[in-house]
């Protein structure tokens, strides 16, 4: 859903079930985070999520790789390790079953990739596919990631480059290069597993998000508004996916970057150097993106060290500062 028509509706229930009722629900609706956690102990809290999409490749063994990396990412933008996770599948009933099952290995393969099993699912019939994962997570109470708790003084730190929605969106009008797109599948692909570890070995890092549906900037507002500080970027310092510069320069922009944009405009600022393109890239609905966190400069170093020494040396960009005030400011 649009973040407008998301917001509208949630409003009304978010104080149905809080933590004056329920103080074992550590995480829940009174609170805009990426998943749910119940503590279950004082060395132990369930992290619960769940999502699903259409597809956005045409490769049905990718899509199912992509949609279970993607709903798994919930888990650790939380700082927790996935468990189990069960299947979300709706398909029509005249796909092929070898279609079904590439879709179905994509996902299982990747949640074997993250330590966990598939331990069942729903699906149904329906004229367009749908496919994700309702995921389980675990993860010690006092080490869990928040939307909120940025401080002023710290770094910004993003783990994926971005572009993902205008790459996919090309390849619907077909007017996408292969190497772009298969650079694309990877990142998507990529578990935000190793930069979630490499985060919790430095600590003291307590402010996590992934960038996914509503973009970048999106994502930065929820951090800054749980935070209640302010954020700076600098766009030279954001990664963006080869090849998305020529799309963004064609207006090659999914639906869902539009309603971003028109949804929190008013609270962000840019410099007037960067063009109407540019901002829009920073709107750009992902899938499976990255992780934003923010990190106390001091571990910057052991964060980098962290990174280096993890599996397919986990790649990050400092890309602004934590401030005082309010809102976001992009720099060029």
């Amino acid at each position: 859903m649009a973040p407008a028509a998301l917001t509208q509706v949630l409003r009304p229930l978010q104080n149905l079930f809080n933590s004056h009722h329920l103080p074992n629900l550590l995480v829940g609706l009174e609170m805009a985070d990426d998943c749910a956690v119940y503590q279950l102990n004082a060395e132990q809290a369930i992290i619960s999520t769940t999502d699903f999409f259409t597809p956005i490749v045409d490769d049905p063994y990718d899509y199912g790789a992509i949609a279970a990396a993607n709903a798994m990412s919930d888990v650790y933008a939380m700082g927790g390790e996935v468990l189990f996770a069960l299947n979300i599948g709706a398909f029509p009933g005249s796909m092929e079953p070898a279609i079904i099952t590439e879709i179905l290995r994509g996902g299982a393969e990747k949640v074997i990739e993250a330590g966990g099993v598939i331990a069942g699912g729903h699906t149904i019939t329906d004229n367009e596919p749908k496919y994700g994962l309702a995921v389980t997570g675990l993860v010690h109470p006092e080490r869990i990631f928040t939307k909120g708790r940025a401080r002023p003084g710290d770094l910004l730190i993003l783990t994926k480059p971005l572009g993902i929605g205008t790459i996919t969106t090309a390849l619907k009008q077909d007017k996408v290069a292969p190497s772009h797109l298969a650079a694309a599948v990877d990142c998507m692909k990529r578990l935000n597993r190793a930069a979630m570890q490499a985060l919790q070995m430095v600590g003291e890092v307590k402010a996590v998000t992934d960038i996914t549906g509503f973009g970048l900037l999106g994502h930065a507002l929820e951090m800054v508004k749980a935070s209640g500080c302010k954020f700076l970027f600098e766009f030279k310092q954001i990664p963006l996916l080869e090849g998305v510069p020529l799309y963004a320069a064609e207006y090659i922009f999914p639906g869902g970057s539009w309603n971003n944009r028109r949804y929190a405009e008013k609270e962000v600022t840019f410099v007037p150097e960067l063009t109407e393109e540019q901002q829009m890239l920073l709107w750009d609905a992902q899938t499976s993106g990255g992780l934003l966190a923010a990190l106390p400069p001091q571990r910057l170093t052991d964060f980098q060290q962290a990174c280096a020494k993890s599996e397919r040396n986990q790649p990050f960009w400092v890309v602004g500062q934590v401030v005082s005030g309010d809102g976001i400011e992009v720099l060029s």
